[in-house]
């Protein structure tokens, strides 16, 4: 997703290549660098007077990046997670604090789905050619999705929080944190900023926003949520002054298997790409660690049960769905709309 953060009648397309850097700008403090596969950008305001290491913070935006990123990964071979991965037996494995954290906030947020978001998916999301491995050309067997299927499930999960450990049931299960990854390496800069005694800042990593307090202009951050059509645009713009974003979507990850296109997003629950036509959801949370989980379940669930399962929760989601024109319609919770008409706070957002 293209996130977009507005200020004024201006938009700004998010977006940063090479090394983390500190440039003070009309915006404040601006930096950005790549991380796990994709960008980031990190615009902090600061308080009246003060003096900021801005090589020290940029150090430390990128050093809290790469932590995650060596955590979380699976395409890093090293990885916490992919040592997980290479452990084939059913013993208690015992993970570092940060990953068990988001093994057990995507574990809850899957059983609350009826397994619509799923962390075992991997091997399925690698079957089908969106995953490390090579891209395929043909669409994986009924018979090896089967097979897969017997591999995957929350249920071959078994979480131990006293002892940050968590056992597979089945010795070839593997994981992938890609649906929870980037909003969790978002809360953890927004933290460290806030640490540093920062409270007007906004972060972004690969579309996934946190914010806090007013931009420069001493409004809250306006962050735009994408029009999902060939032509782009914007949707909506929400008024984010505290808060986290998350946005999932089949428009732009979708690749060409023997002649169809088919979404990235796979239904762990039937192992096949989601085919309906919610087109963009778009969660607004406290944590984006759980917007960015909730999100990929209710795309995962589609346009009625997604949006049942958002009313049933209390949630503030923005669903767009495309029509057999291809037009796009709106349908939000009475919790977003009610974010729409005035700026987010955390009492909103409890």
């Amino acid at each position: 997703m293209t996130v977009r953060v507005v200020l004024g009648w201006v938009w700004i397309a998010v977006h940063g290549v090479g090394c983390a850097s500190g440039v003070e700008t009309p915006s404040g403090l601006v930096f950005e660098g790549g991380t796990m596969g994709t960008t980031y950008l990190v615009r902090v305001v600061p308080g009246g007077g003060a003096i900021v290491d801005e090589a020290a913070l940029a150090v430390e935006i990128q050093d809290a990046l790469d932590d995650v990123e060596a955590r979380m990964s699976h395409y890093r071979p090293d990885s916490e997670v992919s040592r997980f991965n290479q452990a084939r037996h059913t013993d208690p494995i015992e993970l570092s604090a940060p990953t068990f954290e988001v093994f057990a906030e995507a574990h809850a947020i899957g059983m609350t789905s009826g397994g619509a978001l799923d962390i075992t998916v991997g091997p399925l999301v690698n079957a089908w050619g969106f995953g490390p491995e090579e891209p395929v050309s043909l669409p994986p067997a009924a018979a090896v999705i089967g097979d897969l299927l017997e591999a995957t499930g929350l249920d071959r999960l078994e979480l131990d929080p006293r002892a940050s450990a968590v056992r597979k049931t089945v010795p070839e299960l593997e994981v992938d944190l890609s649906a929870v990854a980037k909003g969790y390496a978002v809360d953890r800069v927004a933290e460290m900023v806030a640490a540093r005694g920062h409270d007007r800042f906004m972060v972004e990593v690969g579309g996934e926003v946190a914010a806090r307090g007013t931009n420069l202009r001493g409004v809250p951050w306006r962050i735009a949520i994408e029009r999902p059509t060939v032509e782009g645009g914007i949707q909506d713009v929400l008024s984010l002054e505290w808060g986290a974003m998350a946005t999932s979507g089949d428009y732009r990850n979708v690749r060409e298997v023997d002649g169809r296109l088919l979404s990235h997003t796979i239904d762990p629950r039937t192992g096949y790409p989601v085919n309906h036509r919610l087109t963009s959801v778009t969660v607004v949370s406290g944590s984006c660690l759980e917007a960015d989980g909730l999100a990929t379940a209710l795309e995962v669930l589609g346009p009625d049960a997604g949006y049942a399962l958002a009313v049933d929760l209390d949630l503030a989601v923005l669903f767009l769905v495309r029509g057999d024109d291809g037009t796009i319609t709106a349908r939000s919770t009475g919790r977003f709309e009610a974010l729409m008409d005035g700026p987010t706070s955390a009492s909103a957002l409890e």
